[in-house]
């Protein structure tokens, strides 16, 4: 996954080959034939690993002892932490674009887009305000990858306190 994530982000989706991405990965050319059948089977893949990875992030921040710090401040730091590896949020939304002309792609957003909700859902009930920040949520990370200084962790807990006012947990 490593190596198509790495190809994408080079080549963007139209350059993933079974042969490129088994190069990528240093492995015979045969490789990635043997584990995905088609090229649409390998993008699926990583879309589905990065979905899942970054809800599983999203999640361990819900389920995290409460140790006195707002939510949004580890947010507003995974955010950042995201976006500083640019590459990797350059593939996904490479992917995901490509999911939004191809719908047998979407299934693996599912779980991402349920996780921003569920972190909407500890500061409130209003269920326009939780659609408001998931979709909110991918603008912020796509505007910091077209930036010239990408918003520091302090600019994105103000933005997150401006999508999320209240405290946790305080619906």
């Amino acid at each position: 996954m490593d190596a198509t994530l790495r190809v994408i982000e080079r080549d963007g989706a139209s350059g993933v080959t079974h042969r490129t991405v088994a190069r990528e990965a240093d492995l015979p050319a045969t490789a990635s034939t043997y584990y995905f059948e088609s090229i649409d089977a390998l993008l699926t893949a990583a879309l589905t690993s990065c979905m899942n990875e970054d809800a599983d992030r999203l999640c361990e921040l819900i389920d995290a002892p409460d140790d006195g710090t707002d939510k949004r401040v580890a947010l507003a730091a995974l955010m950042s932490r995201t976006v500083a590896a640019k590459g990797r949020l350059l593939a996904e939304f490479e992917l995901c674009l490509l999911a939004s002309r191809r719908p047998d792609l979407r299934g693996p957003n599912r779980r991402w887009r349920d996780a921003l909700c569920d972190i909407a859902r500890l500061f409130t009930d209003d269920p326009l305000r939780v659609k408001v920040f998931a979709r909110a949520y991918d603008g912020l990370l796509l505007q910091a990858l077209l930036a010239d200084e990408p918003p520091t962790t302090d600019e994105f807990e103000a933005m997150l306190g401006q999508l999320l006012p209240g405290h946790p947990d305080s619906r």
